[in-house]
């Protein structure tokens, strides 16, 4: 069961009787900063004047007076000091004088020009579009000094974009040369000295199961027929840990970035790509080290007992997705009586979660469909198939298996300190709105536990499948849950049913894998070194997980904008995704792009206000609803790439029996055909 927790405030005291708080800075569109820190009730107001050098995002110390304010008024405090930049590397044009140089930035984020002096131009020149990087910003210093990464004149406006948003988010483009050099020292297979130290699986039928356009994959399954009922069956996972050493110019570039970013077109890697995609890759017919977890299971997923520790493998064969759906759905293939004994075995595991607790939540995912330039000319919605779930319930045992292990070895009496992936239980006014909106639709939940919580969100899903409100129901539902994070304190993973879980299975994108393989290691080995400052790095891995998908919604969202500048003038049926007080958004059923319906078109049809308890906007006088969920038909007005922003207009409103009911009315039925 999980529980809340609360966390730590981060303060100090100054001989001046001043407080000094550590936190994340965020800037509003008028200059006005608020320092949100962790623990405190209230953010800290920091006027224009005092945000200094820091920018949006920046990891931020803080100095609050007490004096002076007002009982219960928000307090004001001065930066004093940049502890973590979000972002150092920024796109924009280049202006040079005779002197000295300035970089205007794209990016609205950065009030002030980049002074570039000439000797760090490295080759860039006037009017280039470019890439700069902040190598020096003081507190006396107006201007940051930078200087040009890269020179992006010649490059399409998509991979401007991309690059653009990469770097808005913090991520480096490159590695830096140190780094680089390190990773081409390892030498290329295995040595017959680290296999003696290993358990030899080679000899034992193992496959990837991977997206059809993967290049690092990072864990493999293999089975074997034990006596009796019971099989062999192991999770293998890329021991990326055996080549990155703690400390190393590698290792502390693997921390920095702390997780590979997925845009449209590309991955941005956690590590170079001759480990990524190399080294560390377990690709067929290629001996590989690996960090394994391997059970002794039956075909209705029962685990007799688990061995843990390190092995070499030897894949025989890489599968997509694809290829395993159809096997599972019948077809002949490649391994397909093993294949069906893992799903078999899959889906019982799927079965014995849901009936534990887990929250069976779907969400839909798109795959856009791009040409040689980048450009998207078809979107896939994707669908979790079994052969998905096959390679995720194996996974999921395995991260929840050496959590477990983990969680019971102590070391001077305390837990053993450890990178738990935590999901605490939902926050209780979210929930109170949500349940009261379900129960318009004839959905009752019980709130007295959250296992009862649970069981009530799996009957809702259930009742609803295929129902007009699923959609709504299930995003909304979604939203009331807590996000899931790194931390030292186990509280349990509320929506997976788990009270121990980590992540174990994929060190090649991800760092806290990385943390996790080398204390599990330390625990296999009886030699426990805590990690210092491990909670720290926890937050880190934390932040920069949200970072990379702030990253790829934008860059979905680009890609949306872009898809849809085909369709400007067109009609398209659309879901009511989201309301606001100047506004809704529209999702087409087709694409799922999502577009916004200003107030000022709806005011032609009546004066509409935001009710938040019914997530609607309702017409004073008509009592016309435009709530989440329903349907309508839109027409595409603009599509602008610079802002990422879809504007639609309304063309037909939903079912006026909304009023009586809360239930969507049937999508129209219309398409529109691509342009040429």
């Amino acid at each position: 069961m999980a529980k809340k927790h609360k966390a730590s405030r981060k303060k100090k005291v100054d001989s001046s009787g001043k407080k000094i708080y550590k936190g994340r800075l965020e800037v509003t569109r008028n200059g006005m900063g608020f320092v949100i820190v962790e623990g405190l009730e209230q953010d800290v107001l920091v006027r224009r004047d005092h945000i200094r050098n820091a920018l949006n995002g920046d990891e931020v110390k803080v100095e609050v007076s007490e004096r002076g304010k007002k009982f219960g008024s928000r307090p004001e405090g001065v930066i004093v000091e940049v502890v973590n930049r979000k972002q150092n590397d920024f796109s924009g044009r280049l202006e040079v004088h005779p002197h000295f140089a300035f970089l205007i930035t794209d990016s609205d984020k950065m009030p002030l020009d980049i002074y570039i002096p000439l000797h760090l131009l490295h080759g860039a020149r006037h009017g280039d579009h470019v890439m700069g990087r902040i190598v020096e910003w003081t507190g006396k210093s107006k201007n940051p000094v930078g200087e040009i990464v890269s020179v992006l004149t010649h490059e399409s406006k998509n991979e401007i974009a991309m690059q653009g948003l990469l770097a808005e988010n913090g991520f480096p483009l490159s590695f830096p040369d140190e780094v680089m050099e390190e990773a081409a020292r390892y030498p290329e297979g295995v040595s017959s000295a680290d296999i003696k130290k290993r358990k030899d699986m080679r000899d034992t039928l193992t496959f990837t199961i991977d997206p059809v356009d993967a290049k690092d994959f990072d864990d493999a399954i293999s089975v074997k027929k034990l006596k009796g009922e019971w099989y062999e069956v192991g999770v293998h996972i890329a021991d990326v840990s055996h080549y990155i050493e703690p400390g190393s110019e590698l290792d502390q570039e693997a921390y920095r970035r702390a997780t590979s970013v997925y845009l449209p077109d590309r991955v941005l890697p956690m590590l170079p790509e001759r480990l990524s995609n190399g080294l560390c890759s377990l690709r067929p017919r290629e001996e590989k080290y690996t960090f394994s977890a391997i059970f002794t299971i039956n075909k209705t997923g029962k685990v007799k007992d688990y061995w843990l520790g390190r092995t070499v493998i030897n894949s025989d064969r890489r599968f997509t997705y694809e290829e395993v759906q159809e096997i599972i759905e019948g077809a002949a293939g490649d391994y397909d009586a093993e294949v069906h004994l893992l799903n078999g075995m899959a889906q019982s595991l799927r079965t014995q979660r849901f009936k534990k607790g887990a929250i069976n939540f779907s969400s839909q995912e798109v795959r856009f469909q791009l040409d040689e330039t980048g450009r998207p000319i078809g979107i896939v919605v994707k669908e979790s198939k079994e052969a998905h779930q096959l390679v995720e319930e194996f996974m999921l045992l395995a991260n929840r298996t050496v959590a477990e292990y983990v969680s019971g070895i102590e070391v001077k009496g305390k837990p053993v300190p450890f990178p738990y992936r935590v999901h605490d239980a939902p926050d209780e006014d979210k929930l109170k709105m949500f349940t009261t909106f379900a129960a318009r639709f004839g959905v009752k939940f019980n709130t007295h536990t959250p296992e009862e919580i649970a069981r009530s969100f799996n009957e809702m899903l259930q009742m609803v499948q295929g129902k007009p409100e699923q959609h709504v129901l299930e995003t909304l539902g979604i939203r009331t849950m807590a996000k899931a994070v790194y931390t030292t304190d186990n509280i349990g993973h509320y929506g997976l049913g788990f009270e121990n879980y980590c992540h174990f299975t994929s060190p090649i994108r991800r760092y806290p894998d990385v943390l996790v393989h080398r204390i599990l290691q330390q625990c296999l080995d009886g030699d426990i070194k805590p990690i210092k400052h491990l909670e720290t790095q926890c937050r880190h891995c934390s932040d920069q997980e949200r970072r990379a998908m702030e990253a790829e919604r934008a860059a979905n969202k680009y890609k949306q904008v872009e898809y849809m500048q085909d369709f400007v003038g067109e009609e398209f049926e659309a879901v009511v995704s989201g309301v606001s007080n100047f506004g809704f958004w529209a999702e087409t059923v087709s694409h799922k792009c999502e577009g916004m319906v200003s107030m000022s078109d709806l005011r032609d049809i009546d004066d509409f206000e935001l009710k938040e308890g019914e997530y609607a906007l309702v017409g004073r006088r008509t009592g016309m609803k435009f709530g989440m969920g329903d349907n309508v038909m839109v027409r595409v007005v603009s599509a602008n790439l610079e802002k990422r922003q879809i504007d639609y207009s309304l063309v037909t409103a939903p079912q006026q029996s909304r009023r009586a009911r809360p239930a969507a009315s049937k999508p129209a039925k219309k398409t529109a055909k691509r342009k040429k």
